[in-house]
């Protein structure tokens, strides 16, 4: 029998033997060959969703999976001799068996790893204690995940909560913030160090402990948290769109554009969003002028977002400039502002941004008597 080399768990391919050839059952009025089975767990229970792969004498292979009684079949084989795989989990190499499979004939290869371990001694009993042990580990990291996700979400309701709150509750809430976000950051580190540096699960773990970061206004956290999983994971778009947002809210305009820049370039498809997010960003933390050019972007990749025109509007009207005329200080009115309110309110007449942008209009037209509109605001008389 086939040997499979060092891994701890080959020790037990000895008992293979005991399987290489299991007497066929014949099955009628077929034409291809079968291997059918169930596999028992190391505590002598079904071991459902294992992968399966038989590999033929000739190089083909045929994929299968153990259901919830951990039992599985293989169809449409040419007879010959196979070797069949174990997928165990946790593990670098499958466990093999070879089977003799005859043509138009059913072969049952059942696998009991429980009476496996019993024949095979010290070493493989070690290697599947550990199997077993990274088992409960990535059970761990499951539930750590699980519970910085709940309460990242539970985060959220606070800042909701936090937003519309009276002055003398708001103190309690961002205590509640910060206590909610050091818990979040508590199981998601613990996720990080339940699985290895190089697990391709560490870039999204990154990402989650600078969401939690990001929604506690901990800005410098997000940041270092989201560089990580850039760094790790440079191919995600939705990570370089984040980080842009952080980068954004810190002040850092050029380094917050790159990310935004990179976002785009992976996801072309998602340029306009991307621009919108990094001038709604820009638009919450009072950075109008800096507002103005993505927005402006986002509005020429998707003119039909009444959102984009209404900010655009607005954040055109946050970045005028004023001069003294006559004794008073008149608004230098930037070009584009009327035509994006109006383009917002023919969008959405009836919407929320329809609304805010005539509101914005005629706010407009209390500083700027007599500018022209499509919307017949009532022009304030001189």
């Amino acid at each position: 029998m086939k040997r499979t080399g060092n891994w701890g768990l080959r020790a037990a391919v000895a008992v293979v033997a005991l399987l290489c050839v299991l007497a066929p059952r014949p099955a009628a009025a077929q034409n291809d060959g079968v291997i059918r089975g169930q596999i028992l767990d190391v505590a002598g229970k079904p071991w459902a969703n294992l992968g399966i792969q038989a590999i033929s004498d000739q190089g083909t292979k045929f994929d299968a999976k153990t259901d919830e009684k951990g039992n599985y079949i293989l169809r449409n084989l040419r007879h010959g001799i196979y070797t069949l795989n174990i997928l165990l989990p946790g593990q670098p190499q499958p466990y093999e068996a070879k089977v003799n499979v005859p043509g138009g004939n059913d072969t049952v290869a059942d696998l009991n790893f429980k009476d496996i371990v019993a024949k095979q001694g010290a070493q493989y009993t070690e290697a599947v204690k550990k199997q077993e042990e990274e088992k409960q580990k990535f059970e761990s990291v499951k539930t750590h995940f699980a519970a910085g996700n709940a309460i990242l979400e539970q985060m959220k309701q606070v800042k909701n909560d936090l937003q519309k709150a009276p002055a003398d509750q708001r103190d309690a809430l961002k205590q509640k913030l910060a206590d909610l976000s050091n818990q979040a950051a508590t199981e998601y580190e613990a996720a990080q160090k339940g699985t290895g540096e190089k697990d391709q699960n560490q870039p999204l773990f990154w990402a989650k402990l600078g969401e939690a970061y990001d929604v506690a206004g901990r800005t410098d956290d997000a940041v270092n948290a989201y560089q990580q999983a850039v760094t790790l994971k440079p191919d995600v778009p939705g990570y370089h769109n984040n980080l842009g947002n952080v980068l954004a809210k810190a002040g850092k305009i050029d380094e917050a554009k790159a990310e935004y820049m990179k976002s785009v370039q992976l996801d072309p498809a998602s340029a306009a969003q991307a621009w919108r997010n990094f001038g709604i960003v820009l638009y919450n933390v009072g950075r109008m002028k800096d507002a103005v050019e993505p927005l402006q972007k986002a509005s020429e990749l998707d003119p039909k977002s009444a959102q984009t025109w209404y900010l655009l509007g607005a954040a055109l009207v946050g970045a005028m400039d004023w001069k003294k005329e006559s004794g008073e200080m008149k608004p230098i009115i930037l070009p584009g502002t009327v035509e994006a309110y109006e383009k917002a309110i023919a969008l959405d007449p009836n919407g929320a941004y329809g609304q805010q942008a005539k509101l914005g209009l005629e706010e407009l037209q209390k500083m700027a008597p007599g500018i022209k509109t499509s919307y017949g605001m009532r022009k304030k008389k001189s």
